[in-house]
């Protein structure tokens, strides 16, 4: 008889007088000697840590699997020893050795994925993204590796590309002129890049919403939560007027923000707002001349404009 109320008979003698091993998770016959089981699960109670001292002796299991790593975070390497002063001459050339030949005997993935993760670190801080879109990226880049697609592509126009998917996905609203200033590469080619991943691995987008860009573009242009409220409103009304679609998702939130400025008089010029939104002045005004007409705004603003002169 085991715990959890499972009894069982050894395949091999037939016998009942089973042992379950807690320290290596296996079910022993004690007549035969059979490993009946060797991958049993252990439900009890996790350790709380209260002592750092014992946090590593009570510990049952390793740092989670994680695609920012080449290896998953399940490889082992040959460290850096502190001091290797203790060590005769022959063990410290075997240790560096050792080391050496580890590099060396990686794969060509490994190799890749090695560097690019380290690039992609890189991006995520400098445009100070969450944990969870760095794993997003890592993962469809390393399933883009793995599948043959970064040949013939420089490794940053990959990583730029996937690192775009993972904001699409999990709807963290960057612009393809940051990712570029970012990461050195061309707005075109990033884009480029990310139609073809996206297109291979089979990876399906939700168009993005111009009301997720609001919010940043309000915050960088310092205007009210009111002024940001009545642009997601506009937008709201673009949608139901069907103004929205065909058009970039930033040049037409960049519009409703600037119109929402005018109406509550917090004036703002096209060019700031095209410099925060990353569109071109024309952009603006065509989208603005837009929403005037199809949304009827114009009464709102002549309002404002009448209320300041006076």
């Amino acid at each position: 008889m085991l715990k959890h109320g499972f009894v069982r008979k050894c395949p091999e003698c037939g016998s009942v007088n089973l042992f379950l091993n807690k320290e290596k998770g296996e079910v022993i016959c004690k007549d035969c000697g059979l490993v009946v089981d060797d991958k049993m699960v252990d439900f009890g109670q996790e350790w709380r840590d209260f002592d750092s001292d014992k946090s590593d002796s009570r510990r049952r299991s390793g740092a989670p699997m994680t695609y920012t790593q080449y290896d998953q975070g399940l490889g082992t390497e040959v460290g850096r020893s502190a001091d290797l002063s203790q060590f005769s001459s022959k063990a410290r050339n075997k240790f560096f050795r050792l080391r050496k030949w580890q590099y060396r005997i990686s794969t060509a993935i490994e190799r890749n994925l090695k560097l690019a993760l380290a690039e992609l670190k890189r991006v995520v801080s400098y445009l100070k993204l969450p944990k969870s879109v760095e794993e997003e990226a890592a993962r469809i880049y390393t399933l883009a590796v793995r599948k043959g697609l970064v040949r013939g592509r420089s490794m940053e126009s990959v990583v730029a590309g996937a690192l775009y998917a993972a904001c699409r996905r999990h709807e963290v609203p960057r612009t393809l002129d940051e990712l570029s200033e970012a990461s050195g590469i061309e707005k075109k080619e990033i884009g480029r890049t990310y139609r073809f991943i996206t297109r291979e691995l089979e990876i399906k987008i939700i168009p993005s919403n111009p009301a997720d860009y609001i919010a940043r573009f309000s915050s960088a242009l310092k205007l009210s939560p009111e002024t940001q409220s009545r642009a997601v409103e506009i937008l709201d009304k673009a949608q139901s007027e069907e103004l929205t679609s065909g058009r970039g998702p930033t040049g037409i939130a960049a519009a409703a923000l600037y119109v929402s400025a005018l109406i509550h008089g917090e004036k703002r010029t096209q060019r700031e707002v095209a410099d925060v939104a990353g569109v071109t002045e024309v952009t603006i005004r065509n989208r603005y001349k837009e929403l005037l007409d199809k949304l009827k705004l114009e009464k709102e603003i002549k309002k404002v404009k009448s209320k300041s002169k006076e």
